[in-house]
């Protein structure tokens, strides 16, 4: 399978509490092309997390519109989103023993990811050894969760996330808790699969380095896109509703409230302080 288009359209959720409701996306808009690496990346809480439970279809967004190839995510049933996760869309949770049997070994885990896609007709699987293959586990079928590495194990969990082939895999913090081997095993992994399959992958981040090792790094900041990172430069990002958000070096100097004059002349917008 190719990889799969996303779209997020001015996506908006709030959390309900009795303490007070939270805002975690506050208009998020976002286009991803099919078969691109993403990652997004930030603070906790900052949003990165709802935001991939949102593309999953684990949660359903307060408000805007998300698209996963040619389908509109808002305007599927229950059981279609979960076909969809079973099949199209690959998810990889935090931590791998959350993504794994770990009395099972990784030949059954890989197969019990596979039975959805296996009924539907049309859908070709690869055999549970090509998969190890791809994610640097050869000959690892018979192995169980506590046999592997920290690595290994997440590369593991990565298995199982690609084992229906998706279009979209989603992965949340794989490389947290590693140390710099194991991380750089998992990316190596996840490069593997994008390169052979075409997989748009889409990956959680705290760690900056990873998030420049993958074609584009989004961050999201207060539950919104506030800049965008492609070949070592970073960008500011005009959101849907026309705002920008400013680099928190520049915020710094600037509180909230403080207001500028705009200036557009020959393609150049300069900001300038004091009203």
């Amino acid at each position: 399978m190719n990889g799969l288009a996303v779209a997020c359209r001015r996506v908006v959720h709030i959390y309900r509490a009795e303490a007070g409701d939270v805002v975690a996306l506050a208009g998020v808009d976002l286009s991803i092309a099919p078969g691109e690496t993403l990652a997004l990346v930030g603070p906790s809480g900052s949003g990165k997390s709802t935001l991939i439970a949102l593309l999953a279809g684990l949660m359903r967004p307060s408000a805007g519109r998300i698209n996963i190839g040619t389908y509109d995510m808002g305007k599927l049933s229950d059981g279609e989103v979960s076909r969809l996760r079973g099949t199209e869309v690959g998810v990889v949770l935090q931590g791998a023993a959350r993504n794994l049997l770990p009395y099972a070994s990784l030949h059954r885990n890989i197969w019990l990811a596979q039975r959805r896609a296996a009924n539907t007709r049309g859908i070709k699987l690869d055999d549970p050894d090509r998969i190890l293959d791809l994610v640097g586990l050869p000959g690892r079928g018979r192995a169980r969760l506590a046999e592997l590495t920290p690595g290994g194990r997440q590369r593991a969990a990565l298995a199982v996330g690609i084992a229906a082939g998706p279009g979209l895999l989603l992965v949340d913090e794989p490389t947290s808790r590693l140390d710099t081997a194991g991380r750089n095993e998992v990316l190596e992994a996840m490069e593997t699969v994008n390169a052979e399959r075409q997989t748009t992958i889409v990956v959680v981040t705290h760690d900056n380095e990873v998030g420049a090792r993958l074609g584009r790094a989004v961050t999201i900041r207060d539950g919104r896109v506030g800049a965008e990172g492609r070949d070592g430069q970073d960008f500011a990002v005009v959101a849907g509703d026309g705002t920008v958000q400013l680099p928190p070096e520049v915020l710094g100097n600037y509180p909230p409230g403080t207001l500028f004059t705009v200036e557009h002349e020959d393609g150049t917008v300069t900001l300038v302080p004091g009203g």
